[in-house]
């Protein structure tokens, strides 16, 4: 009679293995105590290696800077309005922060293009002086019987004018901050 034979490339059996079990139960890694073969793994990492990191975003996009630039040059000229009309006086943080903004924006979308730097100071002089005549109208709607935007929109000149009266050194010193903050803002951003 003949013996039956084992099929062939059967696994062998380690020495300590338990019959019915793990056959790769008793077998240790080198250096790991716990015999855990992903020990050293971290989580979500193929084969024991870093994780995967997807691919940076896209910079360098002058038209995004320049639009993202501007969108913060209106959002922060209208904050900065409401802070003047609110408190009736200039603050010289608020004007730092509407540079600063207006450069962050631009650099972080537009990347290191030199040309953003300067448009910034350019958006963020134009923010300030926008903010400042929005602030202007606000105290002069709580005085006269007139709106904000009746104020803005149909006696702009007067506005300007009235503008012109109450600025002083300060009021100047704020637009070169804040066209300096735009400046840095932009170049620390783009980095």
């Amino acid at each position: 009679m003949s013996q039956p034979v084992p099929p062939p490339n059967q696994p062998q059996q380690p020495y300590d293995a338990q019959p019915g079990g793990n056959p790769f139960a008793g077998q240790q890694q080198p250096g790991d105590p716990s015999g855990n073969p992903f020990a050293g793994q971290q989580p979500g990492a193929p084969f024991g290696g870093a994780p995967y990191t997807p691919p940076a975003p896209v910079r360098n996009n002058v038209g995004l800077g320049l639009a993202a630039g501007f969108v913060a040059a209106v959002v922060a000229a209208a904050i900065y309005g409401a802070i003047i009309g609110a408190t009736k006086h200039e603050i010289g943080y608020a004007a730092v922060g509407v540079g600063f903004i207006v450069g962050f924006a631009a650099g972080k979308v537009g990347g290191r293009n030199p040309v953003l730097p300067i448009v910034s100071a350019v958006l963020s002089l134009v923010a300030v002086y926008f903010g400042q005549l929005l602030g202007e109208a606000m105290i002069a709607a709580k005085e006269l019987p007139v709106t904000v935007s009746e104020l803005f929109f149909d006696h702009f000149s007067l506005l300007n004018e009235a503008w012109k009266a109450d600025s002083d050194f300060i009021s100047y010193l704020f637009f070169a901050v804040a066209a300096v903050a735009a400046f840095s803002g932009a170049k620390k951003a783009g980095e």
